[in-house]
This record gives C-alpha cells, sequence and structure tokens, in this order.
C-alpha cells in the first residue's frame, strides 16, 4: 500500500514542479502573415453591371498573380501595451490591378494602450492618412473548447460577430497574458495568435513569436496624419465613397476592420 501512495505524491510534485516551471511570456515581437484568398475575393465583386469589363480583367489577374496574396506584419508587445506595424510589401508594383483592394492591403498602424482601453491608429485610405484617436473596440467573444497550435504555443478558439455582420474566428494564449492581437483584435484573456473573416477571405496567423524585452522605440505610438476620433473618420469615407456605388460599403467595412 505504501509504494501507490510514494508514486502518486511523486507524481503530484512533479505536475506540480513542471507548473511552477511554465513561462509566461510578457514582452516580445510576434511576427504575423496576412492571407487574403483574391480569387474569391474579386469573384464576389462581379455583378451585372461591371461583369463585361470585370471578368475579363479577373481572367487575366488569374494568369498572371497567385490565389493568395500574403503580407507580413509585426506585433510588438510589453505588459499592456502593443504596436501593430506593417511590414511593407515586396514587388509592390506588380500586384495587378485588384492589388489595391483594402481588404487585401495593410494600412493600418495601430498601437494599443490595454490599460486604458484606448488606441492610436495611423490610417491610410488610399492617398489619404488619418491619426485616429479613440477607445478600443468591445468585442463579445465566446470561447469554445477547440484547440489549435499556432507559432508553438497551444490557443483555444472563440468566435464573435463584429461591425454587425462580420464573422471572426480567433486563436488565442493564455501563456502571453497579453490581451492584445493583430490588427484591431483584441479582449481575450491572452495573446490572440490568428484570426479569421472566413466569409471575408481573409486570415492573420502568427508565424513567430520572439521573447525578449521590447524598447520604447519599438513601441512608440504613430503621430504623423489627420487627427480625429473613430466616428469622424467613418463619416469621412462615407462621403469620399457616396458616389462608388455598392463598392463604397465593401470598401468602408474593410477599413473599419
Amino acid at each position: 500500500m505504501k509504494q501507490p501512495l510514494i508514486l502518486i505524491f511523486f507524481l503530484f510534485g512533479y505536475s506540480l514542479s513542471q507548473a511552477q516551471n511554465v513561462r509566461f511570456t510578457t514582452d516580445g515581437i510576434i511576427e504575423f502573415e496576412k492571407k487574403t484568398n483574391m480569387y474569391a475575393v474579386i469573384k464576389k465583386s462581379i455583378n451585372k453591371e461591371n461583369s463585361s469589363f470585370m471578368q475579363s480583367a479577373f481572367d487575366v489577374y488569374k494568369k498572371t498573380q497567385p490565389q493568395f496574396k500574403v503580407l507580413k506584419s509585426t506585433l510588438a508587445f510589453s505588459k499592456d501595451k502593443t504596436l501593430f506595424t506593417p511590414i511593407k510589401e515586396e514587388n509592390s508594383n506588380s500586384k495587378g490591378f485588384f492589388g489595391d483592394d483594402p481588404i487585401s492591403t495593410q494600412n493600418n498602424t495601430i498601437f494599443t494602450d490595454l490599460g486604458t482601453s484606448s488606441f492610436i491608429a495611423q490610417k491610410k485610405v488610399y492617398e489619404e492618412t488619418y491619426l485616429v484617436k479613440d477607445s478600443t473596440r468591445k468585442i463579445n467573444w465566446k470561447v469554445t473548447e477547440e484547440t489549435r497550435e499556432i507559432a508553438g504555443y497551444e490557443c483555444r478558439r472563440a468566435n464573435a460577430i463584429v461591425l454587425d455582420s462580420i464573422y471572426v474566428v480567433a486563436f488565442y494564449t493564455d501563456k502571453i497574458p497579453v490581451s492584445g492581437g493583430p490588427e484591431s483584435f483584441s479582449g481575450l484573456p491572452g495573446m490572440i495568435l490568428g484570426v479569421a473573416l472566413p466569409h471575408e477571405n481573409v486570415s492573420w496567423f502568427a508565424t513567430s513569436i520572439k521573447d525578449r524585452p521590447v524598447t520604447e522605440t519599438e513601441l512608440k505610438a504613430p503621430v504623423k496624419g489627420k487627427q480625429m476620433n473613430n466616428k469622424g473618420l467613418m463619416e469621412t469615407i462615407q462621403s469620399a465613397l457616396k458616389s462608388w456605388g455598392s463598392y463604397a460599403q465593401v470598401a468602408l467595412k474593410a477599413f473599419s476592420l
């Protein structure tokens, strides 16, 4: 009888020591890849009004461009602050006719202060640059039991609806106890390492995570651009695109993410 008890105590002590040795990352740099299924995005934009031109342009695009457009970005984080920064696209001159579609580009540099639930975002909207200061988006996440490994971290899935109609799937890890994520996605009990918008045909997933101290320079908020809040920006974009027909709502949604 003594031997089983000794074994139980040994296993309990080993498990406890392993739990105590788990390292929680609070500072570092995450590299993300944004993937857009351009074939699906373009196909959805073709309708009766534009099919005569768009279909032929789409056929040319498929012959010269890959199905998935891949862009890279970084997320620096330290305690309760994050900075999402797009990496300049390589070979940007060869992106094709549909390369400037806002859903397939990276227009935002976003500094987030999770402690005060606020952000400062430098947003490029076509030829204009805006500096948006406002409160972080409140997302009603529903955490599930599904898990997935991303960049070496076990992550749990959560689902949500943003902007009234966009279905979001996110994967977060509690081993990085910072409630941030790529772009403006945040609000889960750990770092978001993967985001997918299935109906928008776009996703962001971490490819590497560097656990290291982050300098003040690496977390410096953007300062350039015409200052306004998020509501003001949306009104400005709506006014500028009012003559763009149905495409205006598609573009507005993409700039709102």
